[in-house]
């Protein structure tokens, strides 16, 4: 078995995961160099055009490392009490944000953010454009929505996902909550999958929970970057839909952790 601190060869990947049951192949990446305490204050690039770090990768004074590596496109991620420092750093038209108020509480819900942040993410990769995905740490809100991400645009397990995203920032540690809610997700983006392309019946008790954590997806979701200044960086769900949503899947969760 894996230990979670295992860094994986390029080369050896195919044999962990099973690549002809995905339903597309992760592009092929240069291998992430042997891992180093100090490289978790760094964003690494997950797959292509897609980059996962910290806050202090999103600072002002990285700009020109923003604009060298092509990032276009950063989500931010933090909770209320952390709106004073965490948040968008720049004004101007360079960088398009998103910012996500989410705790890092295995309580919190963060399942109902995958489908806004997935089109995000595809929207900014479509128009050529690269994401960066930073909370605080860079490690376990940040991270799961890369995960989400991953499992859903490869067709990845949860377990998959992981395994892989270890080899490009081995720092990765969702809490246990947004594990469960990781693998709760599975099931969803599969059966929503399963029914765009003509699937069978079986799937349709998934199908409620799919069409729900789509709903509170906006259609625009490309917004000019807010200022440093103010905080007004709230994402658009309707409070009732995402606590319907995400409370359902909270107390089953709860239930078998009691």
């Amino acid at each position: 078995m894996l230990k979670s601190n295992t860094i994986i060869p390029q080369d050896k990947m195919a044999d962990i995961l099973d690549m002809t049951s995905v339903n597309n192949n992760i592009p092929s990446f240069p291998q992430t160099t042997t891992w180093t305490y100090s490289m978790w204050r760094c964003m690494q690039e997950i797959i292509p055009g897609l980059y996962l770090g910290p806050y202090q990768a999103a600072l002002k004074h990285c700009r020109i490392n923003l604009t060298e590596k092509g990032i276009t496109h950063i989500i931010c991620v933090r909770e209320n009490v952390e709106s004073q420092f965490i948040k968008p750093q720049f004004t101007d038209s360079s960088f398009t944000y998103m910012t996500l108020d989410i705790a890092d509480l295995a309580t919190e819900s963060i399942i109902c953010f995958f489908p806004k942040v997935r089109q995000f993410i595809d929207d900014a990769l479509n128009r050529n454009g690269k994401v960066l995905v930073h909370g605080n740490n860079g490690n376990s809100r940040s991270a799961t929505l890369v995960l989400a991400y991953i499992m859903e645009k490869f067709g990845l397990t949860c377990k998959e996902a992981y395994t892989f995203v270890k080899t490009r920032r081995a720092s990765v540690k969702p809490n246990e909550g947004f594990v469960a809610q990781l693998a709760e997700y599975e099931p969803i983006y599969r059966a929503r999958q399963s029914l765009e392309q003509g699937g069978s019946s079986e799937n349709r008790r998934h199908k409620r929970k799919s069409e729900q954590l789509s709903e509170v997806v906006d259609v625009d979701l490309i917004q000019p970057p807010p200022s440093p200044s103010t905080d007004n960086c709230q994402m658009d769900c309707r409070p009732e839909e995402v606590h319907d949503i995400s409370n359902n899947f909270h107390r089953l969760w709860l239930l078998k952790s009691s």
